[in-house]
């Protein structure tokens, strides 16, 4: 036998494995697929004659914040619903938010503490002239009307409310960007928990949800990224299926492959596209790749079902929200020394996923330290966090090549910082051996060492750091901080060893995605709705706002939507 016929064997084999195993369980075990994994669109002969593998009425792509209540949804109005999850366990980048969800209108809770909310004033804080003014208002308009009752269907499934942390936002709700939220406690079960110890209370909401869709019958596909999405006609026709490729605990792919069919439709929300830098360079080509994305270590943002929606005829929506503030994503200064620097990424070797994290990272001290860039020099205000900031952060160094992006970016102090705060230097604490984080006894020596950060593309002059600190060390002893106007000019930073820990801003939040109706059905190029395929959560655009509760209540109306338009 050639080896050609092998492989082609071999490729049969595992598509039968994988597809007996999830007829038999509904289940498999990992990750997320790289761009290289994204096949062509199929021609309208090669959607006739796609080998299905499966068939449900309902497939929702993640397992997160949106994709959780788009699942029960369907399941309520009688779907047979299969959720396909690239990482191996539920619960999305959600699992480690804060838990405030932004849901007003007159719910329950808003009512008892004699709150004055309504649909109205919601939408009217959501569609202003400003940060607002690219929002899509009819489907601003449906999501504001939609609020108070996915409030009683997430005390409905299992989000309590009531006890261990709540707090609702008791200081009223005037003002653009003060929108009521309202936080369920955390999940009790301490190993279901992503991070630990933080009042990571997004795990008191998938939790729950995940526990009602299971028991409700919703299946779940784990360690599993959907590739391709299949339509009648390349452009045209209903949205009949999804290809999907299992992936190991890395993300990368294992070339085991299915086709899943759905009779009702297919759901995006698989969580933006922040991690995949060729996507988020279109609306800001200063993001380039030394910029991470919050929590890709566990739930990564990578667009690839957006990218097959797209190829299908699939069209972007409100693009201007994702710049409207500067920069293509909300950026965050993070914690310092890991490269998934998320602020609230704080994963310990208790977590699940921090075999992938390496480090727990360190909370920063910004008044205790200097910022320089990859060339030893200052560009800011440490202790800032305004748009200013990041501004400067994204100017170009003057890296032969490189004309976009400013990164990444270091901090600076010395051995006394560490003693002051208590800061590990080795393992868990900080990410040595990834080249997150090093340490030398002069400025000189601790420069020569950054070049083996993969981002760092050219030697940092250890003159112009000692320059930078010495001058720096000056504005201390004056008080006054001659270049950039900082005050906060407590500490000297002459005490070695002296340490470098990765400070790049890392990003947050996607504010555009794909184009949908108000019942968060995709719509193509023409502005025509695209038959079986809705959106939800931050895969989709038109409403510019953080968090929670866009995810929540966009995820409910697409179940709802998809099976009520069978």
């Amino acid at each position: 036998m050639s080896e050609r016929a092998k492989i082609k064997d071999k490729k049969k084999e595992s598509r039968a494995l994988s597809r007996r195993r999830f007829l038999q369980t509904g289940t498999l075990g990992g990750g997320v697929a790289s761009m290289a994994m994204l096949g062509g669109t199929a021609s309208a002969n090669e959607t006739a004659s796609v080998e299905w593998d499966g068939e449900v009425d309902v497939i929702v792509i993640g397992a997160g914040a949106s994709g959780l209540p788009a699942a029960i949804a369907a399941r309520d109005a009688g779907a047979e619903v299969l959720v396909v999850e690239h990482h191996f366990d539920v619960g999305g980048i959600a699992i480690m938010s804060g838990g405030n969800i932004a849901i007003g209108g007159g719910h329950r809770m808003q009512r008892e503490i004699g709150q004055d909310d309504s649909p109205d004033k919601v939408y009217s804080r959501l569609t202003g002239p400003n940060d607002e003014r690219f929002a899509d208002a009819y489907l601003v308009r449906r999501y504001v009307d939609e609020q108070v009752e996915t409030f009683d269907f997430l005390e409905a499934n299992g989000v309590n409310f009531d006890r261990h942390g709540t707090e609702v936002n008791r200081e009223g709700t005037t003002g653009v960007n003060s929108e009521t939220q309202t936080r369920p406690h955390e999940w009790p079960v301490r190993v279901s928990v992503a991070s630990h110890d933080r009042g990571r209370n997004g795990s008191g909401i998938v939790r729950p949800l995940e526990l009602s869709a299971r028991d409700k019958g919703v299946r779940f596909l784990l360690s599993h990224t959907v590739t391709d999405i299949h339509r009648e006609e390349p452009y045209s026709g209903r949205v009949i299926g999804v290809k999907v490729e299992e992936v190991d605990r890395w993300f990368q792919g294992t070339y085991r492959t299915m086709n899943l069919r759905a009779r009702k439709g297919v759901i995006i929300c698989s969580g933006g596209h922040g991690h995949n830098v060729a996507f988020r360079t279109m609306f800001d080509p200063r993001l380039t790749e030394e910029y991470q994305w919050h929590g890709q270590h566990t739930a990564v943002a990578n667009a690839v079902p957006s990218i097959a929606a797209m190829k299908v005829g699939a069209a972007l929506g409100s693009v201007g929200n994702e710049t409207i503030r500067g920069t293509g994503t909300a950026p965050s200064k993070g914690r310092w020394a890991v490269q998934d620097n998320y602020v609230r990424g704080h994963q310990t070797p208790e977590s699940a996923t921090f075999f992938r994290h390496r480090a727990t990272g360190l909370d920063a001290a910004w008044d205790e330290c200097i910022l320089v860039k990859e060339n030893g020099k200052r560009f800011w205000d440490e202790t800032d966090s305004s748009d200013d900031f990041f501004a400067n952060a994204l100017i170009p160094t003057g890296v032969p090549g490189k004309l976009l992006g400013g990164g990444p970016v270091w901090a600076i102090f010395d051995q006394a910082t560490v003693d002051r705060r208590g800061y590990g230097t080795g393992y868990p604490d900080v990410d040595r051996a990834g080249g997150y984080f090093f340490s030398g006894e002069t400025l000189e020596e601790l420069a020569a060492q950054i070049i083996n950060n993969t981002y760092q593309l050219r030697h940092m002059p250890g003159d112009a750091l000692r320059e930078t600190v010495e001058r720096f060390n000056s504005f201390v002893d004056s008080g006054t901080d001659e270049d950039f106007g900082r005050s906060a000019l407590k500490y000297r930073i002459d005490t070695g060893p002296f340490y470098a820990a990765w400070s790049t801003p890392c990003l947050h939040d996607s504010y555009t995605g794909l184009r949908a109706t108000p019942n968060c059905q995709v719509v193509d190029l023409t502005g025509n709705a695209i038959p079986g395929l809705y959106v939800a959560g931050e895969s989709l655009g038109g409403i510019f706002e953080h968090g929670l509760g866009r995810c929540i209540v966009t995820g409910r109306i697409a179940g709802m939507e998809c099976v009520a338009a069978g």
